[in-house]
């Protein structure tokens, strides 16, 4: 689905990644795991197209899209929720949704995020935290993406929501529906998603892994040096 290259890249004469390599699988959950400052969040936007590769390849089904526009791998089924829980604050739930899907799709959204359906009428910058978090990952699954990329999707949320998201994402790659990168710093939601992991520091890849419970303490060491 995604593999990513030997990408390095960063921000004008800034290098932040250094020849960086991962692959998230058809149908299946990665996480990227690394310290604040490591450059997950600059690896994810090189994998969107905000941030330009100096070298390497970005290939979507084994295309190479290193090129390409971020609109233009949105419409190869690129999605992506960046840090922040981010909506248009002055329109209603509903209308956040309308912006991106039908009626059906919006149905869809609403039974694999229950908690909305209550919200459809209250202002997206009135929901909390944890709402506008399941409203921003609803909306850009409401434009069909194969590949969904989601940034710190639990940073300062409660834990009853963490819980919900960490169902969808199986959910759907558990229908084959959805491959999923996943920059996370929860350790425990991030190893019970994913299928496999990667860490990140200072730009670079240092170590790699199948997920599961059973690497949590695998994990915590390599992020504790």
């Amino acid at each position: 689905m995604l593999k990513i290259e030997s990408v390095t890249g960063g921000y004008g004469r800034t290098t932040v990644l250094h020849d960086v390599s991962l692959e998230v699988p058809a149908g299946a959950a990665v996480a990227l795991m690394g310290h604040n400052g490591a450059g997950k969040t600059t690896l994810l936007k090189a994998a969107v197209g905000l941030v330009r590769a100096k070298s390497g390849r970005v290939l979507l089904d084994g295309e190479d899209v290193t090129a390409l526009r971020p609109s233009a791998r949105v419409k190869r089924g690129l999605g992506y929720v960046p840090q922040g829980q981010q909506s248009f604050g002055d329109m209603t739930t509903l209308e956040n949704l309308q912006l991106v899907g039908d009626r059906a799709g919006i149905s869809e959204m609403l039974d694999l995020f229950p908690a909305l359906k209550d919200l459809l009428g209250r202002r997206a910058g009135l929901l909390s935290g944890g709402q506008r978090q399941q409203l921003s990952i609803a909306r850009t699954l409401l434009t069909r993406p194969r590949l969904l990329i989601l940034d710190e999707p639990t940073e300062g949320i409660q834990p009853n929501v963490v819980a919900e998201i960490e169902r969808v994402i199986s959910e759907l790659t558990g229908r084959g529906d959805l491959s999923v990168l996943l920059v996370e710093q929860h350790v425990g939601f991030a190893l019970r998603t994913a299928s496999a992991y990667y860490i990140l520091e200072s730009g670079r890849i240092t170590a790699s892994g199948e997920g599961g419970s059973e690497a949590r303490e695998h994990v915590r060491s390599q992020l504790a040096v």
